[in-house]
């Protein structure tokens, strides 16, 4: 099944998934309640080296096997999530790793910790953040779940180069109640496509919400903590006023930055 996703684009890798997915709820179930939904949805550009590509997943694993983001999930009204995991790249590149999965304590946790493990890595060419926040809601609206809050978390290290415009998706998504969050990864700004300020740029193009954040990763060993950070806060709807490592202040982000600087360089 992974070997026909691969090629698929991320629509219709998810119509298959939710007709396939292994242990996916009968289609007749009725929607399971939980305290959140939440798509997790991870750039594998080459942007991306093997390297950052290897930490960003690590941070993932090790969040959901630590014990404060699960006594998270069991404090939280209900005591259980929904989460599904999918990697992307350009408008045409998206794999889900981990189709909806409830979680419910720690063994669960832990196996959907271990399952990410276990996947291979993928990359692909451009960044189409708009076709990840595309792909995020289509799940979302797929999950068979009744949800307090529905979350797209999404985690780059470029702005937008491929799709339709980041801004027409974000605010298609925030007209449905879905919030999404940015972790923008901001190791290095030496790159052929990198923007000054990605931080800036998540916070005025892509987040969307009431409490909306973003979190940017700017050295290696803030991979895990920044990430079990940003997940806690999903899972336990923390207040806005939380502590969180705020965006640069700046001038606000031109959302077409990423698709200029692609025509500039690229030619088309």
């Amino acid at each position: 099944m992974r070997r026909w996703l691969y090629g698929l684009s991320g629509l219709a890798a998810a119509a298959l998934w939710s007709q396939a997915a292994p242990n996916a709820q009968p289609a007749n179930a009725p929607p399971e309640e939980v305290d959140v939904a939440l798509v997790l949805a991870v750039d594998i550009s080459y942007s991306m080296d093997l390297d950052e590509l290897a930490l960003q997943r690590n941070g993932y694993i090790e969040a959901f096997r630590s014990k404060p983001l699960q006594d998270a999930i069991s404090n939280g009204a209900i005591g259980k999530i929904a989460v599904t995991y999918f990697e992307w790249a350009g408008g045409n590149f998206q794999h889900i790793v981990r189709p909806w999965k409830i979680i419910d304590g720690p063994a669960a946790a832990n196996a959907f910790a271990e399952e990410l493990g276990e996947a291979p890595t993928r990359r692909g060419r451009r960044t189409s953040i708009s076709g990840a926040i595309d792909l995020g809601v289509q799940l979302l609206e797929q999950s068979n779940v009744t949800a307090m809050r529905r979350v797209i978390d999404i985690s780059g290290d470029g702005a937008n180069n491929d799709g339709r415009p980041v801004t027409a998706a974000r605010d298609e998504a925030g007209a449905k109640g879905i919030a999404i969050n940015g972790l923008p990864v901001m190791l290095k700004q030496a790159g052929y496509f990198d923007i000054d300020n990605l931080d800036v740029y998540y916070k005025d193009c892509v987040v969307t919400g009431i409490g909306a954040f973003v979190i940017p990763i700017r050295e290696k060993h803030q991979f895990v903590e920044a990430t079990r950070t940003k997940l806690l806060r999903e899972i336990a709807a923390v207040p806005p006023d939380a502590t969180v490592q705020k965006a640069q202040a700046g001038d606000p982000s031109t959302c077409l930055a990423g698709e200029r600087q692609w025509r500039d360089r690229m030619g088309n």
